[in-house]
């Protein structure tokens, strides 16, 4: 189990070890120039498509997935981040415009416009670009009701973007990964983005109702596995908001491990007022404040998930 407390212990790449504020130091200085940062991460043969959901509110959710996608750029990736939440938060978080009006997910489901149409670059980190969520997109899924194959149409969108596949066909241009941001609900669009990902990666607060509701979302799972993607598995679990000094989030954290096993990635996410802060400024803590404990944690954790590859 780790954090950022514990990066003294922690080979993240970087080019000065001596010490982890000297670590957290060149990671600000490197963020903050746009600069690739650490080592480089292998690349994945094909596009992996991760869905981010977890029905509890509150978890982390749109944090984790604008923070991971931030870091996964930071180290050299090409990402595309699909915010299909109507609130737009992660829309926000990525400095995307998202008012009423823009091309955005909506678009995308229900007038079946092209991915590649609607997508917009992330003006604060390279090598991200976002589908942004507008207020629309709430009467989606009333819309969809009568739609021929309306769980497929987020698939659909995403596997005819011609920079989505595999490294043979696509080339270098591709797209490594593909983060599909839930809202906290099991209706309609959560369907489409579990019948659209190969992955699931699941934030878990490490608070006492944690795994509270996470029996209804792995039968969810399991029946859009028995009637609609075969391929989708729970790949990634990440626990978040971790507060080393209490006993709570420690046997939290032991339970979660117990139940998933190496599905549960080292690098948990610590408790903190920065990574809270930053959507408030269109950033993500990435960007706002490269040196903190979130950042550096959440860098760990897209590293932990680029070198642990896609499950076969």
């Amino acid at each position: 189990m780790r954090t950022a407390a514990d990066l003294a212990d922690v080979p993240a790449g970087l080019h000065d070890e001596s010490t982890p504020l000297a670590r957290a130091a060149e990671h600000s200085v490197l963020a903050r120039h746009g600069a690739r940062f650490g080592a480089p991460v292998p690349r994945p043969e094909s596009t992996r498509v991760m869905v981010v959901a977890n029905q509890k509110g509150g978890v982390g959710k749109t944090t984790s997935t604008v923070n991971v996608a931030a870091a996964l750029a930071q180290l050299g990736l090409q990402v595309l981040v699909v915010d299909l939440d109507p609130q737009g938060n992660a829309s926000t978080a990525l400095n995307i415009e998202h008012r009423r009006g823009v091309a955005s997910t909506y678009d995308l489901l229900v007038d079946g416009a092209a991915i590649e149409e609607v997508e917009q670059p992330c003006p604060d980190q390279e090598r991200l670009w976002v589908v942004p969520a507008t207020i629309d997109l709430a009467g989606a899924e009333i819309e969809l009701v009568s739609v021929v194959a309306r769980e497929g149409r987020l698939r659909k969108a995403i596997h005819a973007h011609p920079r989505v596949g595999h490294a043979a066909e696509v080339g270098d241009d591709r797209l490594d990964y593909v983060l599909v941001d839930c809202p906290p609900s099991l209706g309609l669009l959560t369907l489409n983005a579990l019948v659209a990902g190969d992955e699931m990666l699941i934030p878990i607060q490490a608070e006492y109702y944690a795994l509270e509701g996470l029996g209804q979302l792995l039968e969810t799972v399991e029946m859009v596995k028995a009637h609609l993607n075969q391929q989708l598995q729970v790949s990634t679990i990440l626990v978040t908001m971790y507060d080393g000094r209490t006993r709570l989030a420690a046997g939290v954290a032991e339970e979660v491990r117990e139940h998933f096993g190496e599905q549960v990635l080292r690098t948990m996410i610590p408790r903190s007022v920065r990574v809270s802060e930053a959507p408030s400024y269109g950033q993500t803590v990435m960007t706002y404040d490269p040196g903190s404990p979130g950042a550096l944690s959440y860098l760990e954790a897209a590293r932990e998930i680029a070198s642990q590859g896609a499950p076969r």
